[in-house]
């Protein structure tokens, strides 16, 4: 893993103030003001490389410049059990690790060679106590973290293993074909031969 300091960055070269400014357009096609003093670190992840781990201090939100990665929990039995992926244009970060004193709940390993920038969470906040612009920007990036987790419990309590398949083959094809088997099968909720044999079904 490697690391660039925290520095200003210009909205244009930044994929996380980009972001930013787009969930800002709903309330303000304006620049987010004070962007340009936001710090940032450029973080480059080999596969394989762990983000951060859980059960650690974590106050900051993550931006995938590109690459994709996988949000995973460790059980009990050493078993993994993952809980999303987060490829080029996403965000991601612990809620338990934002709250003052939290930790984060899981680990965020790279799947491939990718490059993330983290942001303090602290500064978005206090820019968020400054201007209603960056207030709507977070509020906006809370509801899409609140709807995808709706989305996954939704797969995970009605949905049966191939119905759960079909549904995020619909969503990103694409992806499929990047994740390791064993990732996708953990994902899924199911056993990587139980998944072996789903995908033979639906090739035939």
């Amino acid at each position: 893993m490697s690391f660039t300091k925290d520095k200003p960055n210009e909205p244009s070269t930044s994929a996380a103030l980009r972001l930013l400014q787009a969930l800002a357009q709903g309330f303000s096609a304006e620049a987010l003001p004070e962007a340009e003093a936001l710090s940032l670190s450029r973080i480059s992840l080999a596969p394989g490389e762990t983000l951060f781990e859980a059960e650690v201090a974590q106050p900051y939100v993550y931006v995938v410049e590109r690459g994709l990665l996988k949000l995973h929990y460790l059980l009990a039995d050493g078993e993994e059990w993952i809980k999303s992926f987060s490829q080029t244009g996403m965000f991601l970060g612990s809620l338990s690790a934002l709250e003052p004193g939290g930790r984060s709940s899981f680990a965020v390993t790279a799947l491939e060679v990718s490059v993330v920038e983290r942001i303090d969470f602290r500064q978005l906040e206090a820019l968020a106590a400054r201007h209603p612009a960056w207030l709507w920007a977070l509020y906006r990036a809370m509801q899409r973290l609140a709807v995808l987790k709706e989305e996954r419990e939704r797969g995970l309590l009605t949905l049966t293993p191939p119905q759960r398949y079909a549904e995020f083959l619909r969503e990103d094809v694409s992806l499929a074909e990047r994740i390791p088997l064993k990732d996708l099968a953990r994902y899924l909720g199911i056993t990587p031969v139980s998944l072996s044999r789903i995908r033979a079904r639906v090739r035939a």
